[in-house]
């Protein structure tokens, strides 16, 4: 069974930082696209970044330049380092893996939420202004 759990969202002020980290279990891990999705109240599940097997990362432009992704694939843990925060990436931030058969692009410009079958419970990031 695959699980995902997110921890490190908090509360900061704006231009602060937080690291999310998400521990993944019962997965392949390193195999397949895994990323970084937020929702804020009243708004549509977004992408922030993600990464694939190989390494390769992809950012939302309104992230770029603050947020870097990364994974260590010997714990299985996934990152999202955010640095600079604003008041509208308050949000609930959720970790999420795509189906293991997928072999297509992660890049958040290619790629579509239904790939991501797996998610973790989300972590609660307030940025105040």
């Amino acid at each position: 069974q695959v699980q995902l759990v997110e921890s490190g969202g908090g509360s900061v002020q704006a231009g602060g930082s937080l690291r999310l980290s998400c521990a993944a279990s019962g997965y392949t891990y390193s195999r397949g696209c895994m990323g970084w999705f937020r929702q804020a109240p009243g708004k549509e599940r977004e992408g922030v970044a993600t990464t694939d097997r190989d390494g390769s990362t992809s950012y939302a432009d309104s992230v770029k330049g603050r947020f870097t992704i990364s994974q260590d694939n010997a714990k299985k843990t996934l990152y999202l380092q955010m640095n600079d925060l604003k008041p509208e990436g308050t949000a609930m931030y959720y970790c999420a893996a795509a189906w293991g058969g997928y072999g297509g692009s992660c890049a958040l410009e290619s790629v579509s939420l239904p790939v991501f079958g797996y998610w973790g419970q989300g972590t609660q990031v307030t940025v105040s202004s």
